[in-house]
């Protein structure tokens, strides 16, 4: 059994091997293995086999520097995606307390305690005064 490590081994010398977003097309797989058991579409069949020759086809290439390209920009995509969707749940947890406004002069977005009746807003921004309804 050693003797097969060895030999995967040394054959893996020089190679990309194994990152996140290898990582992230196995789970990926899974989950059209999983919907493919449901639908049973003949396009889920063909997802997820191209999905594997690209694992696989990236985990054995020996172009390192272009595979960890693609991994950093996996990775920013994928923080930015991250980001994104916690930045729109901020926003609807704070739907619930805040009214948005606009500034109808310079399109600030200003945030406004709810169930203070009619008021009228001031833009730090550019200066105006305008009424709103929070």
């Amino acid at each position: 059994m050693s003797s097969f490590k060895d030999k995967f081994r040394r054959f893996m010398v020089g190679r990309y091997g194994t990152d996140e977003l290898n990582r992230f097309l196995s789970c990926l797989v899974a989950v059209f293995i999983v919907v493919n058991l449901f639908v049973r579409s003949g396009m889920f069949f063909w997802l997820e086999l191209l999905c594997v020759i690209v694992v696989y086809f990236r985990m054995f290439s020996k172009n390192t520097t272009k595979r960890f390209y693609e991994n950093q920009a996996y990775l920013q995509w994928s923080f930015h995606a991250a980001e994104g969707l916690k930045k729109a749940g901020r926003r609807l947890q704070e739907r619930r307390k805040f009214k948005i406004f606009k500034c109808p002069d310079c399109g600030q977005k200003l945030r406004i305690p709810r169930g203070h009746g009619n008021i009228q807003i001031h833009c730090r921004r550019c200066g105006k005064n305008f009424m709103g309804k929070s």
